[in-house]
């Protein structure tokens, strides 16, 4: 068991006794959101070099799981932090280290190209608002994805004949954040809208996961950034799983339902979903880490993943995340109506899966892009 597993664990009472706090207000409370930078969560794949804790993929699925199991929304605030933080390993040096300047610094931000830049010298000026800006009240450095644009004011294209897309880094005083994260779950993520206007970025201050190469050759960065983000998404929702299961169990045992002479975990009907769900679940995240380890030690062996390998990854973090809340679905059915009320979790819990299904690296178009691959078809493999 790795140190922050561990530490995930013994501070998933604190976490989860948190999670309404965490809901009521609509963003992770400062103070937690501190300590959990504290103590490594919020730099999971940040490079070393950085003070980062550089895991392998399959640990850091196992720590968001954990924390994820304690309360989905903190572990989703992890995941975004630390997958964000995987810009280090393509940033120059200095940059790298001007943004991670200690180990308490929180990163966050939105990957999707929803806004513009346009280069003026050596700086790009960006305008834009991005959507789903989770974490982004505790952050101290913010990224946004931008379109490229040329003193025509058209799209500029890469050598490959792509739109050059890429991101900005802001200090989090130049962005302006706007509540708009009224939502059926994931409440506690606080994933409002960034926007800026006009900025002025470094050139240097932008990065592309898709045309760059990482400047840090080490096994870790030679994974594609947005199979990371998939396999995070799904540590997350695993964990999720995992609790909605414990919640149910808790509850089965106790719960006698109007008419019955003995509580739910007596009934046939619970015991054989139960069972099937914990089939499932099991695996779902089996698979997950097969893929996730495997890839792992080609990448160390090889020095490279090949399509094969990334394809793996995005179809195992898919059904993940679509096997637990299928999982979770089932606990809050057989949990009858005290499912329905605000404090049982449960009800947070099957509210919170069903937004980490919408995301768009575990979306169902992930389906078809992951079996073009199997099958050998060409196509723009860029974001798998």
């Amino acid at each position: 068991m790795s140190g922050l597993l561990a530490k995930a664990r013994e501070l998933a009472p604190t976490i989860a006794a948190r999670a309404a706090e965490g809901e009521a207000a609509r963003r992770l409370p400062a103070d937690l959101a501190a300590m959990l930078a504290k103590a490594g969560f919020m730099r999971l794949l940040l490079p070393c070099d950085y003070g980062g804790e550089e895991l392998s993929p399959p640990d850091m699925v196992a720590v968001l799981e954990a924390l994820g199991e304690a309360d989905g929304a903190t572990g989703w605030c992890a995941m975004i932090a630390s997958t964000t933080a995987i810009n280090a390993a393509y940033l120059p040096d200095d940059q790298a280290r001007a943004i991670w300047t200690t180990p308490e610094v929180i990163t966050g931000g939105v990957f999707a190209p929803r806004g513009t830049a346009r280069v003026e010298g050596g700086q790009v000026r960006v305008s834009g608002r991005w959507p789903w800006g989770s974490g982004s009240a505790n952050c101290d450095w913010l990224l946004g994805g931008v379109l490229v644009l040329g003193d025509d004011g058209k799209p500029r294209l890469t050598v490959a004949g792509r739109p050059d897309t890429r991101m900005a880094w802001f200090p989090a005083s130049d962005v302006t954040l706007i509540d708009t994260w009224h939502t059926l779950g994931m409440r506690g993520t606080g994933s409002g809208d960034l926007a800026v206007d006009g900025v002025l970025v470094p050139l240097e201050r932008t990065v592309s996961l898709i045309e760059d190469r990482p400047r840090i050759e080490r096994p870790l960065y030679l994974f594609p950034a947005f199979g990371l983000l998939a396999l995070g998404i799904a540590g997350v929702t695993l964990g999720i799983a995992r609790g909605a299961i414990g919640d149910l169990m808790e509850l089965a045992g106790a719960k006698v339902q109007v008419g019955a002479r003995k509580p739910v975990a007596h009934k046939a009907g619970t015991q054989s979903a139960l069972a099937e769900a914990e089939a499932a679940l099991r695996a779902a995240r089996a698979f997950l880490f097969d893929e996730a380890g495997r890839a792992w030690a080609h990448a160390r062996a090889a020095g490279e993943l090949t399509l094969t390998d990334r394809a793996g990854l995005r179809l195992a973090a898919t059904h993940a995340v679509r096997t637990a809340a299928r999982v979770v679905r089932t606990m809050h059915d057989l949990a009858g109506g005290t499912s329905v009320y605000a404090d049982s979790p449960l009800e947070r819990r099957f509210r919170d899966v069903h937004v980490a299904t919408q995301h768009i690296m575990v979306a169902p178009g992930t389906w078809e892009q992951a079996g073009r691959a199997l099958l050998g078809l060409e196509g723009d493999y860029g974001t798998l």
